[in-house]
C-alpha cells in the first residue's frame, strides 16, 4: 500500500501531522508512506523511520501553473492508494483530484466532496480533548483506514552529527553542564502571537531569581533587536545567566540544541511543539486570539502547562469574534500581566528544575 500525507506549511502543523505516519506504520509496517510539505518544514521530518520519502513543493513550482501541473502528474505517476490531505487548500485539492488514489481523505468543507471521498468533520470547539484538539482532529483523518492502534505523540529525531555540533557549541559558549538549562521562546511567529517584550523580561526574571539556571534565547537573526530589548530589560544578575549569542543556525541545529535543554518557556508556536516532540516539559503563553484547546497539547498541569488570558479575565474576550480579538491583541496582551500566572510558572520551575 502506498500512502501520501500532505501538510504543506507551518513547522508545528507539519510536526503534528507526522503522527499520521507513525500510526499507520504501527498497523501497516510494510506500507510506503510519503509526506509532502514546503521546503522550510522538512527538517522536522528528517530521521523519522515511519516516513519513506519527503516530497518538497517549492515556491517556484507553486507560482507557475505549468510547473504545478507537471508536479501534479509526477505525483499521479507514483500511484498512491491512499491520500490524506491535512492541509486542504486549492493546490492540494488539485493534487488530490488528479492523484488517482482510491481513498482520498480530508476535512469537510462545503465543496470538499468534489475532491475527497472521505470528508471528516472537525471536533466542536467545546469538546474536551484528551491530547489537545490539534492532535485529536488529525487522528480523525485516520478513521477511514480503521487502524488497530494509534500513536498520538509526535517525535523528533536528532542526528548524531547535529548532536555533536550542539555539544561543541555549548562547549564553545562555556555552558556549565551542572546547571539546568532553560530555553525561552521569546517571540511568536507574528506580532499578534508575541507576548509583550517587557512582560517576557519579567518572566525571565522570575525564573532567574527563583533558580540558578542557564538561560538560552530562541529567536531568528532578523528578530535580534527585539531579543536585545528583552535582554536589556533584565537585571545584570540575570544577564549573567543568559547566553545571548548561543543561537541555532537552522532548524536542525535548534532541534539539537533544544534536545540538550531541560525545559522550554515562552510563546506558543513551532519551538514549543518541537520541544514537546523531544519530550521536554513546556510552559506556554498563548495569545488571546489563539484557541487554547486547539494547541495546548498533552496538557497535564505538571509536565505541560499553558496560560491564556481567558483563564484569568474571561470577561475581556467573552462573545468577541476571533478577528476582533486578533485586531485588539496588543491591548489584550497588556491586560495579560505576568503576575497573573507567577505562581503557576514557579510551580513549573520547581517541578522540573
Amino acid at each position: 500500500m502506498k500512502i501520501l500525507i500532505i501538510q504543506q506549511k507551518r513547522i508545528g502543523d507539519v510536526l503534528l501531522s507526522s503522527i499520521l505516519c507513525n500510526s499507520i506504520k504501527m498497523t501497516n509496517p510494510n506500507a510506503t508512506i510519503d509526506f509532502m510539505c514546503y521546503p522550510n518544514c522538512t527538517d522536522v521530518l528528517l530521521g523519522n523511520p515511519n516516513i519513506d520519502s519527503v516530497i518538497v513543493l517549492p515556491t517556484e513550482i507553486r507560482k507557475s501553473y505549468l510547473s504545478l501541473f507537471k508536479f501534479i502528474f509526477e505525483i499521479k505517476a507514483k500511484k498512491y492508494d491512499v491520500l490524506i490531505d491535512a492541509y486542504g487548500k486549492l493546490e492540494t485539492n488539485l493534487i488530490t483530484l488528479f492523484s488517482g488514489a482510491n481513498t482520498k481523505i480530508s476535512y469537510y468543507k462545503w465543496y470538499s466532496s468534489l475532491f475527497y471521498n472521505h470528508n471528516i468533520t472537525r471536533l466542536s470547539k467545546d469538546k474536551i480533548s484528551v491530547y489537545g484538539q490539534a492532535i485529536d482532529n488529525r487522528l480523525l483523518l485516520l478513521e477511514p483506514l480503521k487502524l488497530d492502534k494509534i500513536n498520538p505523540y509526535p517525535k523528533l529525531y536528532v542526528a548524531p552529527k547535529d548532536n555533536q555540533d550542539a555539544l561543541a557549541l555549548f562547549a564553545q559558549n562555556k555552558i556549565n553542564k551542572d546547571k539546568k538549562i532553560v530555553m525561552f521562546s521569546l517571540l511568536g511567529s507574528e506580532k499578534s502571537k508575541t507576548y509583550p517584550l517587557k512582560y517576557m523580561a519579567e518572566v525571565v526574571e522570575y525564573i532567574s531569581n527563583h533558580k540558578d539556571v542557564t538561560i538560552l534565547f530562541n529567536y531568528f537573526p532578523s528578530q535580534i533587536e527585539d531579543a536585545k530589548i528583552v535582554y536589556n530589560l533584565c537585571s545584570e544578575k540575570t544577564q549573567e545567566k543568559i547566553h545571548f549569542d548561543l543561537l541555532a543556525n537552522d532548524l536542525r541545529s535548534f532541534i539539537a540544541i533544544m534536545e540538550l535543554c531541560d525545559v522550554i518557556i515562552g510563546n506558543d508556536g513551532g519551538a514549543i511543539n518541537m520541544a514537546k516532540a523531544l519530550n521536554k516539559p513546556s510552559f506556554t503563553i498563548f495569545s488571546a486570539h489563539v484557541e487554547k484547546n486547539d494547541w495546548a497539547t498533552f496538557e497535564d498541569g505538571v509536565k505541560n502547562i499553558s496560560v491564556h488570558l481567558n483563564d484569568y479575565k474571561p470577561e475581556l474576550i467573552d462573545n468577541l469574534p476571533s478577528k476582533e480579538i486578533k485586531s485588539n491583541s496588543a491591548t489584550l496582551y497588556n491586560e495579560f500581566t505576568p503576575d497573573l500566572f507567577r505562581d503557576q510558572i514557579l510551580f513549573f520551575v520547581d517541578q522540573h528544575l
